[in-house]
């Protein structure tokens, strides 16, 4: 999920190497219907990274209470939300410390 927020998409070359085209894809995503509220919050706290001299360290999670109730996360739900928050900001952070590599 968060190599579709955050990474470019798959190069002509890099689709052929698995036998595909950009025809192959509509351009859109599935999200399963259990990490669709995690989904709603992470991408409503895309704006809210905290960034150091070398690039995104993390979610400002101060900002995450105001989130989850404005994206109608209820109360009972919001600590498997913000677990599932973490693996996605997890890989989130992996693939942009990839591109910096680069």
């Amino acid at each position: 999920m968060a190599r579709a927020l955050y990474e470019p998409k798959a190069s002509a070359v890099q689709l052929a190497a698995f036998g595909l085209s950009s025809d192959d894809f509509d351009g859109d995503a599935e999200v399963w219907p259990d990490a669709w509220p995690a989904f709603c919050a992470f991408e409503a706290m895309s704006t809210q990274w905290r960034v150091g001299m070398g690039g995104a360290v993390g979610l400002d999670y101060n900002a995450l209470p105001v989130v989850l109730e404005l994206a109608g996360i209820r109360k009972r739900d919001r600590s498997a939300v913000f677990d599932d928050l973490r693996v996605m900001e997890a890989e989130a952070l992996a693939v942009m410390a990839e591109q910096r590599q680069e």
